[in-house]
């Protein structure tokens, strides 16, 4: 067994502390920390934003070296649309966007590595823990629907300048459990929860602005089908703010709580407008609603509007 035993610097976070003393990626050493393998004064660690006094003695056990490269998997994947610069999927729920540091197949990434070349910048290599090549935004792994991805490096660039400047247009469809109004414009900055370390919240640690536009649907008697358009790209944003707003997403275990109708939180994104990497026109893309959002709220008595059709 591998284990790693150093004096903690004073005022640093846990995380960082753990990735400088070890040469480590910071992803990996939040990973350790979240996987029971670090310890201060003898004592577990669980959130990886301790901050330390410089009294500590950290340990950290190493586990066995996982092989990290990357291959390409034949996992079935729906493609929306695809050109020489880039591809439109459709995700299902349950898939990562890309591999970390502890899952290394069965992503998005290693589906399309399977069908199709994508952008590979000097960033992006086989070896990293963070592996991503192509991917310009992500999705939570949970949520649904679609994802753009690039095949090109010349693509990579533009397509992650127009989501940095805020030159895309997203749209969600969410099963919120409570009310909301019918229109209504959220502008709530989000930052990591202080005291849960994989959360987020409307304020926290370093909160950075968020806004969401939410348009009511349809609703049952304790919930109701939302549109959701964010205008900024944090994490979790639409998930934080609804449960900010005392509407947390049906199934959502992280802001709200389980629910037997669907196995996963009820967020899809329906529809991404971008402007295309070569010439700059507008493209849009869409994915129906999966059987399992549209079963989850005919359960809650609803009935689903046509702006919405479902995923037949």
């Amino acid at each position: 067994m591998d284990v790693r035993v150093f004096e903690a610097p004073a005022g640093e976070r846990l995380d960082v502390a753990i990735a400088v003393a070890l040469e480590l990626s910071r992803t990996y050493a939040k990973d350790l920390v979240l996987g029971g393998y670090v310890q201060l004064d003898g004592q577990p660690v669980a959130k990886a934003s301790t901050k330390l006094s410089g009294r500590e003695l950290v340990s950290v056990v190493l586990p066995p070296p996982r092989p990290l490269r990357v291959e390409p998997e034949n996992t079935p994947l729906d493609i929306i649309y695809e050109d020489d610069d880039l591809a439109a999927i459709d995700k299902p729920p349950g898939m990562t966007a890309h591999p970390t540091a502890t899952v290394r197949e069965g992503t998005v990434v290693n589906a399309l590595l399977g069908r199709m070349a994508l952008a590979k910048e000097k960033l992006f290599d086989p070896e990293d823990e963070d592996y991503r090549p192509g991917i310009v935004h992500r999705l939570d792994k949970e949520t649904s629907g679609v994802m753009v991805v690039a095949k090109n490096d010349a693509a990579h660039r533009e397509l992650a300048s127009a989501f940095k400047k805020r030159l895309t247009e997203k749209e969600y469809i969410a099963i919120a459990v409570g009310t909301l109004e019918d229109d209504l414009y959220m502008d709530g900055p989000i930052g990591r929860h202080p005291h849960h370390g994989r959360k987020m919240t409307v304020g926290g640690n370093n909160p950075r602005s968020a806004s969401t536009y939410f348009r009511v649907l349809a609703r049952t008697r304790e919930a109701v089908l939302v549109r959701a358009k964010p205008h900024t790209g944090r994490t979790h944003q639409i998930r934080v703010h609804l449960a900010h707003l005392g509407a947390p997403i049906l199934g959502d275990s992280v802001y709200g709580k389980p629910s037997p109708l669907i196995a996963r939180h009820a967020l899809h994104a329906q529809r991404l407008s971008l402007p295309h990497p070569r010439d700059h026109h507008a493209i849009t893309f869409s994915a129906q609603v999966p059987l399992d959002m549209v079963s989850a709220w005919v359960s809650l008595g609803g009935t689903w509007p046509p702006e919405g059709e479902p995923h037949l």
